[in-house]
């Protein structure tokens, strides 16, 4: 049977809901003509404007939330991939024919992700309902606070409620990421580099609780050389932040007093067995040797160093790898290589929110990395680590925290 060609464009103008697309910057780009009815503006008087310029909040209101709980859940969407259900809420507009003259209505709101050409939210589907007659026929304002008499007005009163338990716990979640976040800045200082060219960068996931589950560290060693590490805890929020913080400064102290990335590893994955939240972390510890020309790396889990030669090929460092952290059901030594490289290149170490995307295989990450690094080889670290950075990571930021450490050969 042929498959008949579907008209989407047709769909979407025929659909009985109000539906607006919003880009990240708040602006139509389109909407349906349902939408237009709910608006009172036409496609043309809408498509190229700013959704809150048009629909500011009740300045007569002090109460008037509508415009910014709205913004608030679009932002929302954009920020995680998921869809956000604004429920009933009231939203007064502003009359076409009576400027200033705010009119109080109610809407039933849900915003919708929708995937871009990159398969990360490229605009929001903005769907909604106006409610205004229901809630006027069964004699609920924003002025009566008598208890409804009826079910419906009880649904109402207790989706209000929901709303605003809902706000409190995004608020939560907003003070324990800045928490978090402050804890990420204080465990992860600048580190000294001994007149070696380093960069080091952390990006924190956009999500209000993914952040704090990344780090890095440098430690300057004898004989010319340098141990660097970057590792990925389990989870994520003040939790993680903590056992992070545990685990960097164990393999921070084994890489000082053992012989080698293998043995410190081995230390910290005998650690983590008693760590509660630490099961399953990965690492990759790399000791550069100046004087030897040479890395010598081990890797428990983690996605593999990238070692960049001076003719811009990148030689991912895959040899030395065993599982993560704490994940073996018994302790036992781990492996290590060693590799030579030539003056001119770098070493970059990274976290998986660098390179993993959601549905792709990994390999594809990987790929874009050696290819941004090798277009990106001339450039000084820090400038590297900016650029890598802006090729990377998602425009509207990474679903997962992004550790980064590039030291130049």
């Amino acid at each position: 049977m042929t498959q008949q060609k579907i008209d989407y464009r047709a769909v979407f103008r025929t659909l009985p809901a109000g539906i607006a697309l919003v880009g990240p910057d708040m602006v139509y780009l389109d909407v349906n003509p349902a939408y237009e009815r709910l608006a009172g503006r036409t496609r043309s008087a809408l498509i190229g404007r700013n959704v809150f310029d048009l629909y500011p909040d009740n300045p007569h209101d002090p109460r008037a939330t509508g415009s910014r709980n709205v913004r608030a859940s679009i932002c929302r969407v954009f920020a995680t991939g998921e869809p956000d259900t604004v429920g009933l809420q009231r939203y007064d507009t502003e009359r076409i024919d009576r400027p200033g003259v705010f009119e109080e209505r109610y809407w039933s709101i849900v915003n919708l992700p929708v995937a871009g050409p990159d398969g990360h939210v490229g605009y929001v589907a903005h769907r909604v309902e106006e409610v205004t007659a229901f809630i006027r026929t069964h004699g609920i304002s924003s002025d009566d606070h008598r208890a409804p008499r009826d079910l419906e007005g009880e649904l109402y009163m207790r989706a209000r409620e929901l709303q605003e338990v809902n706000e409190r716990l995004r608020q939560a979640h907003a003070r324990e990421r800045e928490v978090a976040l402050t804890l990420q800045a204080a465990m992860l200082p600048t580190p000294r580099h001994d007149g070696h060219s380093v960069a080091v960068r952390y990006r924190p996931a956009i999500g209000a609780l993914h952040v704090c589950g990344d780090w890095y560290d440098l430690v300057d060693l004898p004989g010319d050389r340098i141990a660097l590490a970057v590792g990925d805890v389990v989870g994520h929020g003040l939790t993680a932040a903590g056992v992070m913080g545990q685990l960097r400064s164990a393999l921070s102290a084994a890489a000082r007093v053992t012989d080698g990335p293998a043995a410190a590893l081995e230390t910290v994955d005998l650690y983590a067995r008693s760590v509660e939240g630490a099961e399953s972390t990965t690492a990759v510890s790399a000791y550069l040797d100046w004087t030897a020309r040479s890395v010598t790396y081990s890797t428990a889990g983690h996605p593999p160093a990238a070692l960049l030669r001076p003719d811009g090929r990148v030689d991912f460092l895959d040899q030395a790898t065993d599982p993560p952290l704490g994940a073996r059901p018994e302790h036992g030594s781990r492996p290590q290589t060693t590799v030579p490289f030539a003056p001119g290149g770098a070493l970059v170490l990274y976290t998986d929110g660098l390179v993993e995307r959601r549905g792709e295989d990994i390999d594809v990450g990987l790929a874009r990395l050696a290819r941004a690094m090798s277009r990106h080889r001339r450039l000084p670290p820090e400038d590297f680590a900016d650029a890598l950075l802006a090729d990377l990571l998602p425009p509207a930021g990474a679903q997962d925290d992004t550790a980064l450490v590039i030291i130049r050969l």
